[in-house]
């Protein structure tokens, strides 16, 4: 039934489009009067994982400057797939502001619908998204139209290309407990295997320790699932891949796997997982938490091992902490190569853009904008990814350098705090942006103080986190000051080119088969992550193989792969550009 309704919706979405084929161009007039009311302003937003009224020190921060209440409807929240979206595009009227991806031909449908609008009759005075006109110019390509500006491309960046978009931290990593791996004695860690019998001392010590049966070293969650199960995709990351549908496509372009091919680095992440399982390694709660319940844990020490650096250190490296040895640290796994994002001096697949039924169109480009620019940058960043907050709250300039101010210091530092009254009410960590936009890649330079957005790049900062974990941890990783910085002493690193390459649209046999394949796929993979034993694992391997077979599986994965492929060939296209340049 849900295929059904999901299809009948997609059919419905392109009966809207066809319809308003004629209505691209927008009609709408500069002249428009805005009565400078509040507007209460609804954001569909792919990116978000907060559903409702945007609330804390940023909704407070947009309301004061532009007087815009936020009201945001969040797929993630919503159920997670196409379902939301299908739903409001066949209304027609997806939101005031659009936040979502070009691939698989969206951005031409939202403007052949006639769902956003042209921002080219607001865009006098608009500096900062006029800075970023290759990245405007390289969406109308996407956006099939020969003029206007349908969306600002998000992570836009000055920086090269071919180097690593993150800073101190890589976006994915092998993270572990680092006092609790000291304290079993820093054992070899020749292959990701090699860290189960080490997770089970380490685990076994936190539970004497802090006598608490559930602490886990793994703890995973379901909300991000998509073609395949999230949590195992990520240590495919740690060799170098990533997604694209159902492939895994190595940075460099020397290799694509399916991911049910059965000695592929998807199906090893799963059997990795059910080897932690059968060890007594994984938190039982793991397939019906959400990811809230599971960073709490995290945060109370409950979790050892973390995919992320934003999700271990974030939640446990305080100060209070570090400075007592204790922290999530990256593990120094041998064989790995971790993948890393280049660059994208176009911007991303993802997009912002204004709904065609929105009121006040002017001021909604303000809006945007100001996300543009400095200010917006540092205050607005994704949730992720370490920008610095506003100046006068979280930091401040001392001289000619940026530095935290002490309440920064609690915020990012010692686990968070709750902002002046000034500022708003609550803790600063709730009321952040829940937009979680990245307009611009936080390593980017703020030109206003000349240094990195990212606050984790400032030298006060890198200077004031040199604590007792830090120092044990560099000890062992050949004196690295950072993470990256052990990362590309030791070659263990392997940057994909920030192209800003998206998916063409599929026909909608594909879509159908994808949608029955990839629940196969999700489903299956839990199962195989919680199964009791090896002839178990491979038993429900063998009967997924067959059943997505059976549903189509290799028709649309020859699509995927041409797709990634493609990918690879804007990834060499925009290396080539880049090095034409210097």
């Amino acid at each position: 039934m849900k295929m059904k309704k999901l299809a009948l919706m997609a059919t419905t979405f392109a009966a809207v489009a066809l319809a308003l084929a004629g209505c691209g161009k927008s009609n709408d007039s500069a002249t428009e009067k805005d009565d400078g009311k509040l507007m209460k302003v609804t954001v569909y937003d792919d990116l978000a994982n907060y559903q409702g009224t945007a609330k804390g020190w940023f909704a407070k921060m947009v309301k004061d400057k532009f007087n815009i209440e936020m009201n945001i409807v969040a797929p993630n929240v919503a159920g997670g797939g196409s379902t939301l979206f299908d739903t409001r595009s066949a209304a027609g009227n997806l939101g005031d502001i659009v936040i979502t991806g070009s691939n698989d031909g969206r951005a031409k449908k939202l403007v052949k619908a006639g769902l956003i609008s042209d921002m080219t009759p607001y865009m006098k005075g608009m500096k900062y998204l006029k800075q970023y006109s290759g990245a405007t110019d390289a969406f109308q390509k996407v956006a099939g139209v020969k003029s206007g500006i349908y969306g600002i491309p998000a992570s836009v960046s000055s920086s090269s290309p071919t180097s690593s978009s993150e800073g101190t931290e890589p976006t994915f990593g092998p993270y572990i407990r680092w006092d609790l791996y000291k304290e079993v004695g820093y054992p070899e860690i020749k292959t990701l295997d090699d860290l189960i019998p080490i997770l089970k001392e380490m685990q076994t010590k936190a539970r004497a320790e802090n006598n608490d049966q559930k602490i886990y070293a793994l703890s995973l969650f379901k909300d991000w699932d998509g073609n395949m199960m999230n949590n195992a995709k990520q240590p495919t990351t740690f060799y170098g891949y990533d997604e694209l549908g159902f492939v895994l496509a190595k940075a460099d372009g020397s290799d694509y796997q399916s991911i049910t091919q059965t000695n592929g680095q998807y199906v090893k992440a799963l059997r990795f997982f059910n080897k932690a399982k059968q060890a007594g390694l994984v938190d039982p709660e793991s397939s019906t938490q959400n990811y809230d319940t599971m960073y709490s844990k995290y945060t109370d020490g409950k979790a050892l091992f973390s995919f992320w650096p934003w999700l271990g250190q974030a939640a446990y490296n305080t100060t209070a902490n570090k400075e007592a040895g204790k922290g999530f640290m990256l593990a120094p796994v041998q064989d790995m190569k971790i993948f890393s994002y280049g660059n994208t001096t176009n911007g991303s697949s993802t997009f912002i853009g204004i709904g065609s039924k929105a009121k006040n169109k002017q001021r909604l480009v303000k809006f945007i904008n100001w996300l543009y620019s400095p200010e917006g940058v540092s205050a607005a960043g994704a949730q992720t990814g370490g920008t610095s907050g506003p100046e006068g709250l979280t930091w401040k300039m001392d001289g000619k350098q940026p530095v935290l101010t002490d309440f920064g210091k609690k915020v990012f530092l010692e686990g968070g705090a709750k902002v002046p009254a000034k500022w708003g009410t609550g803790n600063y960590k709730d009321g952040v942006s829940q937009l979680n936009y990245p307009a611009v890649m936080p390593n980017d330079i703020n030109p206003e103080t000349k240094y990195s957005y990212s606050y984790t790049l400032w030298p006060s900062v890198l200077k004031d986190t040199k604590t007792k974990l830090d120092t044990d941890w560099s000890s062992h990783m050949d004196n690295a000051t950072t993470t990256m910085d052990y990362l590309k002493k030791e070659k263990k690193i392997l940057v994909a080119p920030g192209a800003s390459y998206v998916t063409p649209e599929e026909d909608s046999e594909i879509s159908s088969l994808r949608g029955q394949i990839k629940t196969q796929i999700v489903n299956t993979s839990w199962k195989m992550t919680m199964a009791s034993s090896d002839s178990e694992f491979d038993s429900l391997l063998k009967k997924m193989q067959s059943t997505v077979d059976g549903l189509g599986y290799k028709k649309v994965l020859k699509v995927d792969m041409k797709n990634a492929k493609d990918q690879n060939k804007a990834r060499v296209a925009i290396k080539k550009e880049y090095a034409n340049k210097k």
